[in-house]
């Protein structure tokens, strides 16, 4: 970019400086918050009517990132979170729980954090940060995997990718998942009778901070990671957070979803020109019995409830910040890991989990509470994600389009709608903390480059536009689904093998398809995706897999 701005002149000085030197600069705090399964619009400040005061306040006085991307699911997004590189190149090719058979034992598709990456945690705590870490992690449960071997200095950990929000495990049948807790890389095998999930990975961070301040680095900067399970299923909540939304959602996805794009374009996040996607993954609301509005309207109604949840408790976790002074020198990214959620599970759906949802307790009446396990469903998950095509685990933009925000020192209250990515967070609080990248190794290991870009120019000339080159490719891959962006154009491949071209700058939506229009262009995207499959290590699934046990399309 033509002009650096002081923040990364700063930065640039910083590190050409004697680490004594560093160590008298004044470097931020970091907090990364995660939501998991969270839709684009489902918070206030994004379009939503959930009641979410906390993250609203925080959008409000920083940054809404409206072009941020991430891959399609949980645990690729994480391995990208933390280590600056694509999914293939962190060991999560696939999600662990579902390697195809050809994926098996191949480089790239470990299911874990392999061991010639670095964390952010890594990197910063030997930069002279503590560093803290409560919630889901997802990224291996052996021990040499925990958070607590993977640079966190403190740790409270779920170490697979879901659980029952209350602590419960509703089955133990064979082939049900099995839950482990860790704390500081001890295995944690009670919990307490009161546990519900965002409340207590809130506790157990502020728990930490309160610790290390009274410890003998507590005037050292930190990096805390904290990670919720809310809003992913099982749609559980506290009944008084579920009872704030009774019939609130009685008339249905097809009406939220227009009052949602309605207040998209009112807080200028939407142009009202754009066309958005329609459904084509939900029955039409008419088309329901009675019996099933209710409950697809009460599976709403916890779920909100959920969001409602967290949002409460990064309430908690800010004002714990504000109350030790901290606050003000903390720069913290809240974000979802993946689009919106729209599985639909049944006792013949999702695989490993179909003895959990038969033995589940899912009557009307019940639904929220620790025995019940159900899912929101494609309906309310395409409202969610509107104008984007379709949800979780798909490439397009639904799936990968999430609601971010940054806010914190040296940020400016405004809407960011270039194109970012997950792996940019790593390379920009770097940056930020003064904190070099490696040059190629880290405790003695060999460890990959970073491939993620600084946004820290970016930041101080956000009228330049653009983190990425406008003829610069990123690849993206997951189930065999396909997804290559340069510029505003970018090829989609849903997970049939078909490619699909899209301006995103004029389609958001991706509701027109330039294929046949424009087969030059088409054919120099698909070509650089196979230029990035070879340099990642893409290896795709054999068969082609989907998540997603579709319903009849409308």
């Amino acid at each position: 970019m033509a002009r650096r701005p002081m923040l990364a002149l700063l930065a640039a000085l910083c590190l050409s400086a004697p680490a004594a030197a560093r160590e008298s600069v004044a470097r931020p705090n970091f907090l990364i918050i995660v939501a998991d399964d969270l839709g684009y619009s489902d918070i206030g400040a994004f379009g939503g009517e959930i009641e979410t005061p906390n993250l609203d306040a925080l959008a409000a006085r920083g940054l809404k990132l409206t072009g941020f991307h991430t891959a399609p699911t949980c645990s690729p997004t994480r391995s990208m979170l933390l280590t600056g590189l694509d999914h293939h190149e962190a060991g999560v090719g696939n999600m662990a729980e579902l390697i195809a058979p050809n994926q098996q034992g191949r480089p790239g598709h470990e299911g874990y954090l392999r061991a010639d990456n670095a964390t952010l945690a890594e990197l910063l705590g030997a930069g002279g940060y503590r560093t803290h870490y409560s919630g889901k992690w997802h990224l291996g449960v052996k021990p040499e995997q925990d958070p607590h071997n993977r640079g966190f200095q403190t740790s409270f950990a779920l170490l697979p990718g879901g659980h029952n929000h209350f602590g419960l495990q509703i089955a133990r049948a064979p082939g049900g998942p099995g839950y482990e807790y860790t704390e500081n890389g001890q295995h944690v095998s009670t919990l307490p009778d009161t546990f519900y999930s965002s409340d207590y990975f809130a506790t157990k961070l502020i728990d930490q901070f309160k610790a290390a301040r009274a410890g003998p680095d507590g005037k050292k900067p930190f990096f805390a990671y904290l990670a919720f399970t809310a809003p992913h299923f099982p749609l559980q909540a506290p009944p008084e957070t579920i009872a704030k939304y009774k019939g609130r959602y009685d008339g249905g996805y097809e009406v939220l979803r227009e009052q949602r794009l309605k207040r998209q374009v009112a807080l200028g996040l939407l142009d009202p020109k754009v066309v958005p996607h329609g459904f084509d993954l939900a029955p039409r609301w008419d088309s329901l019995s009675p019996e099933d509005k209710a409950k697809a309207s009460r599976r709403m109604e916890v779920y909100a409830a959920m969001v409602d949840r967290l949002d409460q408790n990064v309430g908690r976790v800010i004002a714990a910040l504000k109350e030790s002074g901290e606050l003000d020198n903390t720069v913290i990214l809240f974000l979802a890991d993946n689009g919106a959620e729209g599985s639909v599970l049944s006792e013949r759906s999702m695989g490993m989990l179909n003895a959990v949802y038969a033995a589940a307790d899912n009557r009307l009446e019940n639904i929220g509470k620790a025995s019940s396990y159900e899912a929101l469903g494609p309906g309310w998950a395409e409202a969610a994600t509107a104008p984007s095509w379709r949800v979780k685990a798909f490439q397009s933009e639904g799936g990968t389009r999430v609601v971010s925000i940054l806010s914190g020192p040296g940020v400016r209250p405004a809407v960011g709608a270039a194109y970012t990515n997950v792996m940019d967070v790593v390379p920009t609080f770097l940056d930020l903390a003064h904190v070099p990248q490696p040059l190629g190794t880290l405790d003695g290991r060999a460890i990959k480059p970073i491939r993620g870009r600084s946004w820290a120019d970016w930041l101080g000339n956000r009228e330049a536009g653009r983190v990425y080159a406008p003829d610069q490719p990123i690849g993206e891959e997951l189930f065999g689904g396909r997804a290559l962006r340069q510029g505003d154009w970018k090829i989609t491949d849903i997970g049939d093998g078909k490619w699909r071209l899209f301006n995103v700058a004029a389609d958001p939506g991706e509701t027109r398809d330039l294929a046949a229009t424009e087969p030059a262009r088409l054919a120099a995207l698909a070509k650089a995706w196979d230029a990035y499959a070879g340099q990642v290590g893409v290896i795709l699934p054999e068969p082609r897999q989907s998540i997603l046990d579709r319903p009849s399309r409308r």
